[in-house]
């Protein structure tokens, strides 16, 4: 739908903003329940998202445009999609450390360019591919942490939940762009940040009152400790709508498995925040790990040039 390089410095910026996000939530996590963290992002994320929507049409004014009649059922899909992913990450991160539960998330890359192969006609460039394989091959060294694994430790290690929670997360992580593209795809304007920032606006309420509606009805009483931890919470909803805008943004403006692939630059980030926030030690398997993603994220590039 449309052809712009605003794509790849909002990935990048996304990656950052997701990482950052992902720490802090990780906090919050430790004093609510699975739900509760989950809901933060999205309750919290409303008013910043209705800030940047308000925001950009005071300074580009640009007419209502129009909304395609699937445009709701993908907004809501892809919202969907999402909570499921962030619910499993966060149970990944209770099961292991907070670099190796989002290194089993990004294994959506890969998921990501064959889903949207099949459910959007997408493909990609050989040396692309070779980009995948290798960053999926440095997550795959980043979620040993840093323990050295046989072969059949390491396919043992597969079954364990962390393994299966983060390899759904990025599975739902990936059905999540699948449908924010096409949602973005059933607005009628040729500004791609528009169209980003109508999709999160509809999409975020939508989350809200599915998880919100979901929290009330099981546990009711999480819901007050939701609404106390708004210092915290608050920080979360920032990122998340900044973040979403740009991630957004980027599923707009260019195939789904690209973007994935190059937000895989996350990882770094998380590295990051889990040894300078969280206090967590990286070792060297992690550095091998980091490497190697970024070498895929080059290939994947240079695939596309």
């Amino acid at each position: 739908m449309f052809s712009s390089p605003i794509w790849l410095p909002a990935t990048l910026v996304a990656g950052a903003l997701q990482a950052w996000r992902t720490a802090v939530q990780r906090r919050v996590s430790e004093s609510l329940s699975l739900n509760g963290a989950g809901l933060v992002r999205y309750l919290y994320g409303m008013p910043f998202m209705t800030a940047l929507l308000a925001l950009y049409l005071v300074v580009f004014p640009t007419p209502w445009p129009r909304l395609n009649a699937d445009f709701l059922l993908f907004c809501g899909a892809g919202g969907l999609a999402q909570i499921i992913a962030t619910n499993l990450l966060i149970s990944a991160f209770r099961y292991r450390n907070f670099v190796v539960g989002t290194a089993y998330s990004k294994t959506e890359a890969a998921q990501g360019a064959v889903l949207s192969f099949f459910l959007l006609g997408e493909t990609l460039p050989p040396l692309s591919w070779a980009g995948i394989a290798c960053g999926v091959a440095g997550v795959m060294l980043l979620s040993t942490g840093g323990r050295k694994l046989g072969l059949w430790d390491f396919v043992r290690a597969l079954g364990q939940p962390a393994a299966v929670t983060g390899i759904a997360s990025g599975f739902f992580f990936a059905l999540t762009a699948i449908g924010i593209r096409r949602a973005t795809q059933g607005v009628d304007t040729d500004t791609p940040v528009f169209a980003a920032l109508i999709v999160l606006a509809v999409t975020v309420p939508l989350q809200t009152v599915m998880q919100g509606g979901w929290l009330l009805w099981r546990e009711p009483a999480e819901m007050r400790r939701v609404l106390s931890s708004w210092r915290v919470s608050g920080q979360v909803g920032l990122l998340s709508a900044l973040g979403s805008a740009c991630w957004f943004t980027g599923f707009a403006t260019a195939p789904v498995a690209l973007v994935r692939i190059v937000g895989q630059v996350e990882v770094a980030f998380t590295m990051a925040f889990g040894h300078f926030y969280l206090r967590e030690t990286m070792r060297r398997s992690e550095l091998a790990g980091l490497i190697l993603v970024a070498a895929g994220v080059i290939l994947a590039l240079a695939g596309t040039l």
